[in-house]
C-alpha cells in the first residue's frame, strides 16, 4: 500500500520515488501533528486533587479571619449602626461636598480672588483652577461680563455674584451711591455694611446677544463668544483660516480638527463666509508659501515648483493634471485659491 501510495504522489506532483518518500513522510508528521492533542487526551491519566483534612482546617480559619477583619473595618469605618464614624466619610459622600459648595459671597476682584476664595463663592474646584489657568496665561478681568467668557461658567451663579464684583477701573455698582452706602429702596441698619440685592442684579443682567459675523475677518475673541469654543479651538480655527487664505463656504467648518457637533452648528449659525478669500499666485509662490494651504503636504508643494521650474509657468488648473502626486479631488479644492 506505501508503494502504492508513493507512486501516486510521484505522478501527481511530477517527482522522483526519493522525493516521494520525503513528501509521504511530511505528510504523515503533519497528520500525527494535528491529531497529538486528541491523543494526549486519551493517553493522559485522570488525576484527582487530594485536599487532605489538615488544609481544609487551614482554608476555613484564613476565611473566618477575612470575615473578621472585613467586619472590624466596616465598624471603624461607620460605626455600630452602618453610619459614618468620626470625621471618616465615603468617597461618593467627599466629592458631593466637594461639588456642590455652599454659596457665601463677599467682595471680591476676580484678578486677584485664590482657587480656594472662588470655591467659597460657590464655585467647583475644577472651575476654580480653570480661572486661575485663564489668569496665569496673562488673562485679564477688564468687565464683569468677563467672566462669561470663561467656557462653562454658569450664568446663573454670575447673577449671583455680579453685585460683589470689584474691579478697581469700575465706577461704583448701581446698588451702591456714590458714597459706597446702599440705596435708600435696599437700605442697611446703620453701622452695617449694605448689602447688595440679588434680584435687582438679575433684573439688570441681561445675557449678550451674539450677533452673525465674517468667518473670514473674525478674530479669536468672537469665536470663544460662541458655545463650546474655548481660546485652544479658536486659534486652530483662526490658523486653519489663515492657512487657507479663507473660507469659501460654512461646509469647510468639517475640515477643522476636533470641532464636534455642538462646535458645528454654532459656527454654521454665526459664522458666515461675507468676505472673498486670499488666493495665492501658483507661478510666484515658494513651496514655503504652498506648503501653508492645508490640501497640500510639503512634497507636493516641492514638486509644483520643481516641476514649474523645469516646465514653465501654469496656464489654468487643466496644467496641474500633468502632476501625477496631484488627484482630481485635490486639484478641484486648490482652485479656487490659487491665481494663474
Amino acid at each position: 500500500m506505501w508503494k502504492q501510495i508513493r507512486a501516486f504522489i510521484a505522478d501527481t506532483f511530477a517527482i522522483g520515488h526519493s522525493e516521494a518518500k520525503g513528501v509521504l513522510a511530511l505528510i504523515i508528521l503533519i497528520i500525527l501533528f494535528l491529531l497529538s492533542p486528541l491523543i494526549y487526551k486519551v493517553v493522559r491519566p485522570t488525576r484527582t486533587q487530594d485536599t487532605s483534612a489538615s488544609d481544609q482546617r487551614k482554608l476555613d480559619s484564613l476565611l473566618a479571619k477575612m470575615q473578621l477583619d472585613g467586619a472590624a473595618d466596616d465598624k471603624a469605618r461607620y460605626g455600630d449602626k452602618g453610619k459614618p464614624y468620626g470625621n471618616q466619610r465615603p468617597d461618593d459622600e467627599r466629592q458631593t461636598s466637594e461639588r456642590f459648595q455652599e454659596i457665601k459671597p463677599f467682595p471680591f476682584d476676580p484678578n486677584t480672588v485664590s482657587v480656594a476664595g472662588w470655591q467659597q463663592l460657590g464655585l467647583p474646584r475644577w472651575m476654580a483652577e480653570r480661572i486661575d489657568k485663564y489668569r496665569s496665561k496673562g488673562g485679564k478681568f477688564r468687565r464683569k461680563e468677563d467672566l462669561l467668557k470663561i467656557y462653562d461658567f454658569p450664568a446663573d451663579t454670575y447673577e449671583t455674584l455680579e453685585p460683589y464684583i470689584k474691579l478697581p477701573d469700575n465706577a461704583p455698582n448701581a446698588a451702591y451711591g456714590a458714597t459706597g452706602t446702599a440705596r435708600s429702596d435696599n437700605a442697611a441698619p446703620a453701622g452695617t455694611s449694605p448689602l447688595p440685592n440679588p434680584a435687582s442684579a438679575r433684573e439688570r443682567y441681561v445675557k449678550p446677544v451674539i450677533q452673525p459675523f465674517d468667518i473670514n475677518t473674525a478674530d479669536t475673541t468672537q469665536l470663544i463668544a460662541l458655545k463650546g469654543i474655548g481660546s485652544k479651538l479658536a486659534a486652530r480655527i483662526v490658523q486653519y483660516r489663515d492657512g487657507l487664505g479663507g473660507f469659501l463656504s460654512a461646509d469647510q467648518f468639517t475640515e477643522i480638527y476636533g470641532l464636534d457637533s455642538i462646535n458645528l452648528a454654532e459656527l454654521t449659525l454665526y459664522a458666515k463666509v461675507q468676505s472673498p478669500v486670499r488666493k495665492t499666485p501658483i507661478n510666484t509662490a515658494s513651496a514655503a508659501d504652498l506648503d501653508r494651504l492645508p490640501y497640500l503636504s510639503r512634497r507636493q508643494a516641492e514638486v509644483i515648483v520643481n516641476y514649474r521650474n523645469q516646465h514653465g509657468a501654469y496656464a489654468s488648473p487643466e496644467s496641474l493634471k500633468s502632476l501625477r502626486v496631484l488627484n482630481a479631488r485635490t486639484i478641484e479644492q486648490l482652485t479656487p485659491y490659487l491665481s494663474f
